[in-house]
């Protein structure tokens, strides 16, 4: 057997690294393998989106502390789930919705998403004030939704591919909408522009409180085991500066100021060497 290249022994170390990161290693959970029968097709934007590592963690922080700002999404998390102790396995479980439905065989992709639906017929209560929530509502969904394309693409834009043209820009919203409907939400935006004005009429649906807060200090201090402290503190810190300017007093963040270039540098540098150890340059 060859012995393998120094290159090649750092490459696959990132590699094992991040993929333990997104999946439960333990209990011999394996990388979602990608599927020539996906949903969607190689090489398209949502495929080429949700396929970098870096771009992804700091969208996926950025769309959960959007999406704990909707009363009834907020509310749903604190009733049903056990954030507070298991915040990175609420990470790693959406993180593999995302792999399965965007990758994965679209068998895969029907089976996670009819999971997902099943789950949500019980996630159902009451607000503070009384007022019943569902996770089916198609309007919370439609938060839930726009709030994560809009940051995936985002933190994409910012840190990978400042140059996407806009065709492909509405090429991912138009793909992701498909997933979307599939879990019920509505409306669904199917360009960048339909994706901003609802996000834009849906912040009248937003309120701040301390849960919210609670839950924004969990996801950017409560450190997914393996990670480095100063990564975490990065992908944070970048994903509070893509907020938009009304969410962060909302959520009780500033913005960030002097350690912002050191950031901006540190997720381009990582995001740089995660596509060099994945072979995606």
């Amino acid at each position: 057997m060859p012995t393998m290249r120094p290159s090649d022994r750092i490459r696959q170390k990132l590699v094992d690294r991040v993929r333990a990161v997104f999946n439960d290693v333990d209990a011999g959970q394996e990388p979602v393998p990608p599927s020539d029968e996906a949903l969607f097709a190689k090489d398209t934007p949502i495929r080429m989106v949700h396929a970098d590592a870096v771009s992804m963690m700091i969208g996926g922080i950025r769309s959960l502390l959007l999406q704990m700002l909707h009363p009834a999404a907020l509310q749903g998390v604190l009733d049903h789930s056990n954030f507070r102790e298991d915040m990175h396995g609420r990470l790693r479980r959406t993180a593999r919705f995302i792999a399965v439905t965007t990758f994965g065989h679209r068998d895969d992709a029907a089976e996670i998403v009819s999971r997902v639906n099943r789950i949500h017929t019980q996630v159902n209560g009451s607000l503070p004030d009384g007022t019943p929530y569902s996770a089916q509502d198609p309007r919370t969904l439609a938060w839930v939704h726009v709030a994560g394309g809009l940051s995936f693409l985002e933190a994409y834009i910012q840190y990978v591919r400042p140059a996407m043209p806009r065709a492909e820009q509405d090429e991912y919203f138009r793909q992701f909408a498909v997933i979307a409907r599939m879990l019920g939400a509505d409306p669904v935006p199917e360009t960048k522009s339909e994706a901003e004005a609802l996000f834009a009429e849906m912040r009248a649906d937003l309120k701040p409180s301390a849960e919210a807060r609670e839950v924004a200090d969990l996801v950017l201090n409560q450190r997914p085991e393996g990670t480095p402290p100063g990564i975490q503190t990065m992908l944070g810190t970048a994903a509070v500066d893509l907020l938009p300017p009304f969410a962060r007093p909302m959520l009780g963040l500033k913005q960030p100021r002097l350690s912002l270039l050191p950031t901006k540098i540190a997720a381009h540098t990582v995001g740089r060497t995660l596509r060099w150890a994945f072979r995606q340059n």
